[in-house]
């Protein structure tokens, strides 16, 4: 049953507002702006332009001169006068300077202990070994290891004062020694003892040149890894060795970790992956930046129609795609295993 307000309102409902507006006169538009002012300009239901009243009725005072203007308002800035201090500013300072109170150094103050002559005389003549058994059994030995030892002396005004162990230093990793100008002629050439290639870490390989080595790997048939880690490729480095993916039947292994290829290069991989069937192993984690969700889910929904893909070296931020990946790649792994055994039976 409708409300008596709402039957009211019906006969409303087939007004046409455009052809009232029509007939208006310019008067009564004029007075139908005006009322605008008493509108919320907070309404989002109405136009930006009819929240407020139209204040552009002036005449036009001439074609715009800029250099005029400027010179106007140059004018009008040095004719200003200052405003005037209230207080005069003479250069006298007044009140007292602040002087920073020093802090008394408070001097160490030696701790005594006093024991009895007995134990003065037990402990000044045992040796480590006899010190590291007492110490476990007092339930303190894990403050005296092996690598630790126990100094009797006045440090600072400290006794008992237990040595650090000394740090080992960590020396930097061997530069590759890869060829990359000798590996590039030996893929062209299609070596049959080049099965592996590493150019991990190699920072100053030139673009093009990382591209030329994709080019190359489409016809090699020897090849069946390749890592290109730290190389400081880029997307279209991704792009050509996408190519590379649906032209080479060789390739088992393929690293591009730690580059600076964007959701777009990865994108470019994983629509070239659906292309290709002997590919069993891909690593494209740890990039510039994050690769998104959009990529992500494209990197799942190639999984999950790949039936080669074993191993996917990505560590995915999203639970969605994380776990329709891990799905896929359980799959892949069960029908490689299928395949094992019917070649074995």
């Amino acid at each position: 049953m409708a409300l008596p307000f709402k039957k009211d309102l019906e006969k409303y409902k087939e007004i046409d507002e455009d052809e009232i507006l029509d007939k208006l006169s310019e008067e009564e538009l004029k007075q139908l702006e005006s009322a605008l002012d008493e509108i919320d300009p907070e309404n989002a239901l109405l136009p930006a332009g009819l929240r407020q009243k139209d204040q552009t009725t002036k005449g036009a005072t001439g074609s715009f001169n800029r250099d005029k203007l400027l010179q106007y308002l140059e004018k009008e800035a040095m004719d200003h006068k200052d405003r005037e201090d209230c207080v005069p500013f003479t250069g006298e300072r007044k009140g007292k300077v602040w002087i920073p109170k020093k802090k008394p150094i408070e001097l160490l103050k030696e701790e005594v202990t006093t024991l009895d002559p007995e134990l003065e005389e037990a402990l000044s003549s045992a040796t480590d070994t006899e010190l590291h058994d007492l110490a476990a059994i007092l339930g303190v030995n894990t403050l005296v290891t092996s690598t630790q030892s126990y100094d009797g002396t006045f440090t600072d005004g400290y006794n008992n004062v237990i040595k650090g162990e000394k740090v080992k230093p960590v020396f930097d990793e061997p530069p590759n020694p890869t060829n990359v100008e000798e590996t590039l002629q030996r893929i062209k050439s299609n070596d049959s003892t080049l099965t592996e290639v590493n150019l991990n870490n190699i920072k100053n390989i030139p673009i093009p040149t990382l591209k030329e080595l994709a080019k190359a790997m489409e016809r090699n048939t020897h090849v069946k890894k390749f890592s290109l880690a730290a190389t400081r490729s880029n997307d279209p480095v991704a792009v050509a060795f996408s190519d590379m993916i649906r032209e080479n039947k060789t390739l088992r292994s393929l690293n591009l970790e730690s580059n600076f290829i964007t959701g777009a290069g990865v994108q470019a991989l994983v629509e070239a992956l659906r292309d290709n069937d002997t590919l069993s192993e891909i690593k494209i984690d740890n990039q510039r930046q994050q690769l998104g969700t959009s990529a992500e889910m494209e990197i799942a929904k190639m999984l999950e129609q790949n039936t080669s893909v074993v191993k996917f070296g990505y560590q995915f931020t999203q639970q969605g795609p994380r776990s329709r990946a891990a799905a896929a790649i359980t799959k892949n792994n069960d029908l490689v295993r299928q395949r094992r055994v019917e070649r074995d039976v």
